[in-house]
């Protein structure tokens, strides 16, 4: 925003806006100033408040008023200046309306189209025949040697706590804390080792095994389902997703409805997005 300037017209105006007997006749028509010829209305003021940046809250509406309505002067009094306007901005002009009119359109399907009954329902479809997840915590110790690995295993074998033989022999990051590994789900590990914990019961340990890694022999302390969201976890989420959906199938039956003519391949050149001068 331009550097703030007082303004007397601007100043009078929000005084206006500040009283309740003038607040009722205030329409986005309202002209708040006049520059030459060209009226500067409250609606446009207000416009220019949406498009502000983030750390403007922080500003007192008198401020930003004040402030907007002189950024606005400033702008008109510079655009008065140009006799001949640039075709670029006509097209720019053409691009940002047809956008601005496709969003109000999208906001109007996004509100109208999805209800919470089709909330609920994706919800209660997407777990219909979801299978439970199942997660583990697990705990190995790792070694260089399949002999090393079986003297670990003889040691739990005869009694000694796993943890205690994780800390003593495990060359694996985890065999400080006891070779824990915490909780995981499925896909977490490579396969083999995966493959070793979920033949195991909580308690098993297993025979020694093998990974690119090393020699492993691996415990389970216990195993769970996996807690599946809540419709309140993932309502925003597949309320984007259904909206998302009702836009383009809305899109669909107006392209099937609308005669809709696309350039031929090969009829121009890609390289024609970037001729700028084409605008000149």
């Amino acid at each position: 925003m331009l550097k703030h300037v007082t303004f007397l017209g601007a100043a009078t105006v929000a005084a206006f806006l500040s009283t309740g007997a003038f607040a009722q006749d205030v329409t986005a028509d309202t002209v708040v100033a006049t520059v030459g010829d060209t009226d500067i209305t409250l609606g446009e003021i207000i416009i220019a408040r949406t498009q502000l940046p983030p750390q403007y809250a922080q500003f007192p509406n008198d401020v930003l008023f004040n402030g907007l309505v002189d950024q606005l002067i400033q702008q008109q009094l510079l655009a008065d200046q140009l006799e001949d306007v640039p075709t670029r901005i006509d097209y720019m002009l053409n691009n940002e309306r047809r956008a601005l009119e496709a969003g109000e359109v999208i906001t109007q399907i996004a509100e109208t189209a999805i209800t919470e009954a089709d909330i609920e329902a994706a919800y209660d479809a997407r777990f219909a025949d979801a299978e439970d997840i199942p997660e583990f915590n697990a705990a190995h110790l790792l070694v260089e040697t399949q002999e090393e690995a079986a003297a670990a295993k003889a040691r739990i074998d005869e009694g000694a706590e796993f943890a205690e033989v994780a800390r003593a022999v495990s060359t694996g990051p985890t065999g400080p804390n006891g070779g824990n590994l915490g909780w995981f789900g499925p896909g977490a590990m490579v396969p083999t080792f995966e493959e070793a914990i979920m033949a195991l019961e909580v308690g098993g340990v297993t025979e020694p095994f093998e990974t690119q890694f090393g020699w492993h022999v691996a415990t389970l302390l216990e195993k769970r389902v996996q807690p599946r969201p809540t419709l309140n976890d993932l309502r925003q989420q597949i309320a984007a997703e259904l909206q998302e959906a009702a836009v383009t199938a809305r899109l669909e039956e107006l392209a099937a409805a609308t005669a809709v003519t696309e350039p031929e391949e090969g009829q121009f050149d890609p390289a024609l997005i970037d001729a700028i001068d084409l605008l000149d």
